[in-house]
């Protein structure tokens, strides 16, 4: 089956373009370093000919609101319109557990615009939330930094591996469309605050993690269960401290 992904030369893309291809699909990867790009809408009839599902992984270079909402009402129409032109059969793209929680967060709303689009386009689809990234976890850092102290509240998270998203993913396109979401995560349950302070710990890394109710997430207040997932939500086998021993 000819599988596009789109972002396939980033972090889960790379990961997803690899498991694809080891279980007998043709995975072909899409990104503006290939000759494609969404924005534009350069390549995309072209490496969609034949495609049988479109994965979308992409993500916004900026995380600047009007540009985060930009890029993902741009690329997702002209993704939607040549995937209809293709006779693509299933639609998969990469979402976030809580998306529509934290209307706040300008990130968040970029991609509950998405979302919106994918579901009115009248394509097979399917929309894979997944939690936060252990990948991600000094970038969380890094943008809750002030004069060397990090703020963040307890509220929790069950982050998960970025190869066990790619694998997620990947049975997600492998099957048959579910015109839904459904919901990835870790199998452990942290404060955020733990969590990183946990990770720049395993680092060496001397900031403080000081616990703040009041700190924000990415522009957002977060209650306890804002970036929970729901009852059914398929569990990823890797544990922080086995990500971690790996790095």
């Amino acid at each position: 089956m000819k599988i596009v992904v789109i972002g396939g030369t980033g972090l889960i893309g790379s990961k997803l373009v690899a498991r694809l291809g080891e279980h007998g699909h043709r995975a072909v990867p899409a990104a503006p370093s290939t000759g494609v790009n969404t924005l534009t809408g350069e390549g995309l009839k072209e490496v969609l000919a034949g495609a049988e599902v479109l994965v979308d992984v992409s993500n916004s270079p900026s995380f600047a609101d009007d540009d985060v909402m930009k890029f993902f009402r741009t690329s997702t129409t002209n993704l939607l319109a040549a995937a209809s032109e293709a006779g693509v059969g299933h639609y998969v793209a990469l979402s976030v557990v809580g998306t529509r929680r934290l209307p706040e967060s300008g990130y968040l709303r970029a991609k509950v615009a998405q979302e919106e689009l994918i579901e009115g386009s009248g394509l097979p689809y399917s929309l894979v939330h997944a939690t936060q990234f252990f990948e991600f976890a000094v970038g969380i850092a890094d943008s809750a930094t002030t004069d060397g102290t990090v703020r963040l509240p307890g509220a929790g998270v069950q982050p998960m591996a970025a190869d066990d998203v790619a694998a997620a993913v990947g049975r997600t396109a492998g099957g048959t469309p579910v015109n839904g979401a459904v919901e990835i995560a870790g199998p452990e349950v942290f404060g955020l605050d733990q969590w990183i302070r946990t990770v720049l710990t395993a680092r060496s890394d001397p900031r403080e993690v000081v616990t703040d109710p009041q700190a924000r997430y990415f522009g957002a207040v977060l209650e306890q269960q804002s970036l929970l997932p729901g009852e059914g939500v398929q569990v990823g086998p890797t544990r922080l401290s086995e990500w971690l021993a790996s790095q």
